[in-house]
């Protein structure tokens, strides 16, 4: 079975963040929408495929089939609790890894949405978020930080990753869209490359993080609609969907699931 390719992120010492791409050569073909590791069955690709590409990733994460839960995402603000075979409608999965009944990750698939990642230092407790400009801006994020907060963790100890997204400088919106949006989250605000009104989401989330006093956050340097490693919904149209992996610690003794510190945009293979 041939290698993919996994952007690790920094998600504290006993936790594991990862985002995929479609995978360099499949970049360059441009042949097939889908090519390359598209993970979503929602998108028209051949269901097959994608259960395929599912099974690829979760041996890449030295992971069992099913130990991956994913959600239905609807651009809401709705926080679940990941469960084995479950699939509920929420934009943001939280993972108590010492549940010896729960799975073992979550993910969260997107095409230009900011996929953020959280953990805490222990890695007992993951999520995986699909904050997209309205979810950024009707609170997603604050969303899942209470639940982590209503679950005993501190904003200082928790590790956060802000996967590829579609930049400030390519997302471009109408003036009265942008002004919207800078009245809830002023940074958010941006201007496009071509002198256009912009949102930069991910940069919406990070404000969001750091006001909330998360204590650490890495990523966030993607564009989607810039680097063809990507799908991206805004350039391609039809297309695939990446993920965002958060990989909890399963053992009460604190020992990581993968025991590796994680790095900023290091591929495996």
């Amino acid at each position: 079975m041939s290698s993919i390719d996994l952007l690790e992120v920094a998600l504290g010492p006993c936790a594991r963040g990862c985002f995929t791409t479609r995978g360099a050569q499949e970049a360059r073909s441009g042949a097939d929408s889908y090519a390359g590791l598209n993970l979503a069955v929602h998108v028209g690709d051949e269901p097959e495929r994608v259960a395929r590409n599912r099974r690829r990733l979760a041996e890449a994460l030295e992971l069992a089939d099913d130990d991956i839960a994913w959600m239905n995402q609807v651009h809401s603000t709705v926080v679940a609790t990941a469960q084995r075979g479950g699939h509920p409608t929420a934009d943001a999965l939280v993972l108590e890894g010492e549940d010896p009944g729960a799975p073992r990750a979550v993910g969260v698939l997107v095409a230009d949405c900011v996929p953020l990642l959280l953990a805490t230092s222990d890695g007992a407790l993951v999520a995986a978020v699909h904050a997209g400009r309205r979810g950024m801006l009707d609170g997603v994020v604050a969303e899942s930080l209470a639940v982590f907060a209503s679950r005993g963790a501190r904003p200082d100890d928790i590790w956060a990753a802000i996967g590829p997204s579609v930049c400030g400088g390519c997302y471009e919106v109408p003036e009265e869209m942008r002004a919207a949006a800078a009245a809830i989250e002023p940074e958010c605000a941006a201007t496009t490359r071509w002198g256009a009104p912009g949102i930069d989401v991910a940069a919406g989330v990070r404000a969001q993080l750091r006001r909330a006093g998360v204590g650490h956050v890495a990523g966030g340097s993607w564009c989607t609609a810039e680097d063809r490693r990507f799908y991206s919904y805004r350039r391609d149209g039809v297309t695939g969907r990446i993920a965002g992996i958060a990989v909890a610690r399963r053992d009460s003794a604190g020992v990581a699931v993968l025991g590796h510190a994680a790095m900023n945009d290091q591929p495996l293979s």
